[in-house]
């Protein structure tokens, strides 16, 4: 068996991409044909990985932001010995493919994170690095550094023109990631064409103004170079490091190599066989010989891997308290007793009565959870005093601090979304993140990401409605609500009182398979009555919160600070003499999972007569009111007025609620 050169490895990436797309009619060969050579060298001379175990905790993580070349990866991974077998290559971007068109990390073994996106794989890299330097700090001790991988990310000119790159790497190079090193595939080509005309920045100087290590002018097509650029990224720890590296998007294709029709479309047959025959390469489609797998396959990652092992062990017989605890979070298990804890502390909130703004119990509820949870990492976008998400034990991240736990994003909100995604994804965190409600909109794709992803993150969003007053309807948040609700698999939780906030945070945490949307309001909302069986009923995401005697004739739903309304709209009735029954809506999602018979039991079928009640869009609620139901919502935007004289212009007044109901017939 001959030895294969570096160059015939590299085309095995290639042909294996072309081929893919070309058998699908659809996909990006130009991006995989460009970055083989770079990725050929770093796979196999520095990569720490097992393909046997894609999960190892020490592995290094890859990361792949320009995502469209997708089949760089899927190649990598197949070539490398994962389970990704020859047969769903052939099946690149088909129906239950375990080769989709953009790279997700709940399909395909090896993916570390759903990257669509431009820009997005960035900010998760950053959040992994971080995760790897902060577990570091916590965790290792002198002479065993336990945690100790790298982070590598791929990424083109699309992601470095979107502006959650500026974000995320202005974070990573204050932050001093320094086992962070992403290459740039610096081509000149996106899908309109060269982009002289439209990415002209000087990027290096970018970066090394943003803090970073960079290494310019590396040829992407001599394995000479590359290695040595990586090699200097290795020699220093102190920054993130960018490889400049200048490729030929297409490489080797006679026709198209470095046009932008090489980008987003199949080469075509006759330019297939054309690319063969300049790179010499004589296999069929799809066909790689023993001694390229061979190439691939030569290294002792599983030994790699026991080494660690041992390491550890030996760790754990030294520091048997903080190996519990860091297997404990890689395994991503809450501490036995939190659930127990968590309902005591609500049972006493119940008991407290408070009257605070959902904010404050927020605030109180982070400073009762954060002791039992030292995996939780929180931040905020330049609001931490308006979201109200410091507590007394926050220790900022940007310290060397054994104990770092809260990230001062700045006013990055994209960034810090994304970046949360990515400190899960890495393992051994659950990240908070929190804005104003109104900035949803900068961060909802990351939002959306970390439900198409399933991450365990929990986005906090304060100053909830028209209630935020004065700054006026450029900050009065009314659409965002519905927005965030329409998200799939994304739960939103908007709180009526403390002890619903405090509830919120509890199913937030415990919710391991997905985010949660966490809406706090700016002003003091009422306590309500509840007993034990309602406290623990909070947690399906809709309950009677109050009930008439006897059957009821009509229903009001609401949530947050909407819910006091209702109940007083409720007296106003049922001095009337009408049955009203009163259901709180804290999450819409929550509720909807519920068997029909529970569902059945809060909003029966048979009453008709029902009015929802909140401070935003009203046609979300519909569904919920039926043809014979009504809304009092707000369809327009809001106004600059303080909050006590927004609510009865805008007509959230039990005047009107009466008159809807009664309108009801």
């Amino acid at each position: 068996m001959t030895t294969p050169s570096r160059r015939d490895l590299a085309n095995a990436i290639r042909f294996l991409a072309i081929d893919a797309v070309q058998a699908a009619n659809s996909g990006h060969p130009g991006m995989p044909m460009g970055m083989a050579d770079i990725a050929e060298v770093l796979w196999n001379d520095f990569l720490s990985h097992n393909p046997a175990d894609p999960k190892w905790f020490n592995r290094d993580r890859f990361i792949l932001s320009n995502g469209h070349g997708s089949m760089l990866q899927y190649a990598l991974l197949h070539l490398a010995g994962y389970d990704l077998p020859i047969e769903e290559l052939k099946r690149f971007r088909q129906l239950h493919s375990r080769t989709p068109g953009h790279p997700e990390n709940f399909e395909t073994p090896g993916v570390e994170t759903t990257t669509g996106p431009l820009g997005q794989g960035l900010a998760n890299a950053v959040g992994m690095a971080l995760a790897e330097k902060i577990l570091a700090q916590r965790f290792n001790r002198e002479g065993h550094d336990i945690v100790d991988h790298r982070t590598w990310v791929f990424m083109g000119d699309g992601c470095l023109m979107e502006g959650i790159s500026h974000e995320v790497a202005s974070l990573a190079g204050t932050w001093g990631l320094g086992k962070l090193v992403a290459f740039w595939d610096d081509n000149k080509i996106s899908i309109d064409g060269n982009t002289d005309g439209w990415f002209t920045d000087d990027t290096a100087a970018r970066f090394e103004a943003y803090g970073w290590r960079v290494i310019r002018k590396v040829n992407g097509h001599d394995p000479v170079e590359i290695k040595t650029a990586i090699e200097t990224a290795l020699k220093h720890d102190d920054k993130p490091t960018l490889i400049c590296c200048r490729t030929t998007i297409g490489f080797g294709s006679p026709a198209k190599a470095g046009k932008e029709s090489s980008h987003g479309a199949p080469l075509g047959k006759d330019e297939v066989a054309a690319t063969r025959a300049a790179l010499e390469w004589p296999y069929a489609e799809f066909e790689i010989p023993q001694d390229i797998y061979a190439g691939w396959r030569n290294r002792d990652h599983a030994g790699a891997q026991a080494q660690w092992q041992q390491a550890f062990d030996a760790y754990a017989a030294q520091f048997p308290a903080e190996a519990a605890e860091l297997k404990r979070r890689i395994a991503g298990e809450l501490p036995a007793d939190f659930s127990a804890q968590a309902d005591a502390y609500l049972a006493k909130l119940q008991a407290d009565g408070q009257t605070i703004a959902s904010r404050k119990a927020s605030q109180m509820a982070i400073e009762t959870f954060a002791p039992l949870l030292p995996e939780l990492i929180g931040g905020s976008a330049d609001l931490a005093h308006s979201n109200l998400t410091l507590w007394k034990a926050s220790k900022s991240v940007a310290s060397n601090d054994p104990n770092a736990n809260y990230v001062y994003y700045g006013v990055r909100e994209f960034g810090m979304s994304a970046i949360s995604n990515g400190l899960n994804l890495h393992g051994g965190f659950i990240p908070f993140d929190a804005t104003f409600l109104v900035f949803s909109d900068y961060a909802r794709n990351a939002v959306r990401m970390s439900a198409l992803m399933g991450a365990h993150v929990i986005h906090v969003y304060t100053h909830d409605s028209i209630g935020l007053g004065e700054d006026g309807p450029t900050h009065q948040p009314v659409e965002h609500l519905a927005s965030l609700r329409y998200i799939p698999h994304n739960d939103v939780w908007r709180p009526c009182d403390a002890v619903e906030s405090a509830a919120a945070w509890k199913a937030a945490i415990e919710r391991l398979d997905g985010p949660s949307c966490l809406v706090f309001s700016r002003q003091n909302l009422p306590h309500q009555p509840r007993d034990a069986q309602q406290v623990a009923q909070i947690a399906r995401g809709g309950y009677v919160l109050r009930d008439s005697d006897g059957a009821p004739e009509v229903i009001l739903l609401a949530t947050g600070s909407e819910i006091g309304l209702a109940t007083q709209a409720a007296d106003a009735l049922s001095a009337e003499g009408v049955k009203v029954r009163v259901v709180s809506m804290p999450s819409t999602d929550v509720f909807d999972r519920q068997p029909l018979d529970y569902r059945e039991s809060v909003l029966p079928n048979a009453v008709r007569k029902r009015v929802a009640i909140e401070a935003g869009v009203s046609d979300f609620w519909r569904k919920y009111v039926g043809l014979d139901g009504d809304v009092v919502g707000i369809d327009r935007f809001g106004a600059s007025a303080p909050a006590e004289a927004l609510f009865p212009y805008f007509g959230f007044t039990v005047d009107r609620v009466v008159a809807t109901v009664k309108k009801l017939g």
